[in-house]
């Protein structure tokens, strides 16, 4: 038995009270024959672990006993901050980490407050991905939190959406970012420009002997607030006159992002008693717009530009010829 487990063991007796020898093997990820022998080392080390046979009972400590044993590893330290965020601990690679490190913060407590934060964990749940869209594959992730922990550069092989789709870099990582359940890496190439790499599309990487220092002053969130507006001025490069129906308006935040359906609020002018609106929304090509407009059916019509308005009718005469209508 490792000592590391030996401790995670008199930790969890020390935050839980009385736990069964099945309920031990759960925690610590090892088999009931092997909780049981952990137990009686701990025992045999001079702990005062005592067993309550009979339905209810289990293993707890004598009252009153506690254990100073709680300073953290440097890797429960780092972990610390994903305490509550399992998911992105394990994407991290830091499971271990921070479950060493909870039980050291619960042990550390006061019985009432040690109370009061197992009840807060139990009804807090993060499930950071979307709706309807599987978890991306970051194998790479691990490698980037070492990187970036550590300052050294990485060489990449990533794909791209432009031609050519795979190239080669050689990147600075300054920070990790996790976006709706999407990890990004912060980084500066070669030219020292500072740039957003999706995680899971590198495709290889490699940490390097180089070593790096972040600049002075950079600061994550910052880039990150800044980066998103630019990317929103990016994406957006023309508008579209719309009309909705009652039905179509209440689909919309279903349908399509946010930006289109808070400049449907704020520009919503009623056209004929029936319920219908006009609105003008942001676009980002004809392509997108259409695509994402067809999923409101026959709730909303296209009123401007020509050319979206064209692209909606020859997508739907395709679909009417599809489905044998002409």
């Amino acid at each position: 038995m490792s000592a590391g487990r030996l401790l995670s063991l008199l930790l969890l007796l020390q935050s839980r009270g009385r736990m069964s020898a099945r309920g031990v093997a759960d925690e610590l990820g090892v088999s009931i024959r092997t909780a049981y022998r952990d137990l009686a080392r701990l025992q045999a080390a001079g702990v005062p672990v005592y067993a309550e046979p009979g339905r209810g009972g289990g293993y707890q400590l004598l009252d009153g006993y506690r254990t100073r044993l709680t300073g953290m590893s440097e890797g429960e330290a780092r972990a610390l901050f994903f305490a509550g965020l399992p998911g992105p601990a394990a994407d991290l690679g830091l499971t271990a980490e921070v479950t060493a490190a909870r039980l050291k913060l619960l042990a550390a407590l006061p019985t009432g407050l040690r109370e009061e934060a197992a009840r807060t964990a139990a009804v807090f749940h993060l499930d950071a991905p979307g709706w309807y869209r599987e978890p991306e594959q970051t194998p790479q992730l691990p490698l980037f939190v070492d990187a970036v922990l550590t300052g050294r550069a990485v060489d990449v092989r990533y794909r791209r959406w432009r031609a050519p789709q795979e190239v080669n870099r050689r990147l600075r990582p300054y920070g990790l970012v996790l976006k709706s359940g999407t990890w990004y890496l912060v980084a500066a190439a070669t030219d020292s420009r500072i740039a957003t790499y999706r995680v899971a599309q590198v495709l290889d990487a490699v940490l390097t002997d180089e070593r790096f220092d972040r600049p002075q002053g950079f600061d994550l969130g910052a880039y990150w607030t800044s980066y998103l507006d630019d990317f929103q001025a990016r994406r957006y490069t023309g508008t579209a006159t719309i009309r909705l129906s009652p039905q179509g308006r209440r689909r919309l935040p279903d349908n399509v992002p946010p930006e289109v359906v808070r400049a449907v609020d704020s520009t919503a002018t009623a056209v004929g008693d029936d319920g219908w609106i006009e609105a003008v929304i942001p676009t980002e090509s004809t392509y997108h717009a259409c695509g994402e407009l067809l999923r409101l059916g026959v709730d909303v019509e296209v009123v401007a530009p020509a050319e979206l308005r064209q692209a909606m009718a020859a997508t739907v005469g395709v679909l009417a010829r599809a489905y044998g209508l002409h």
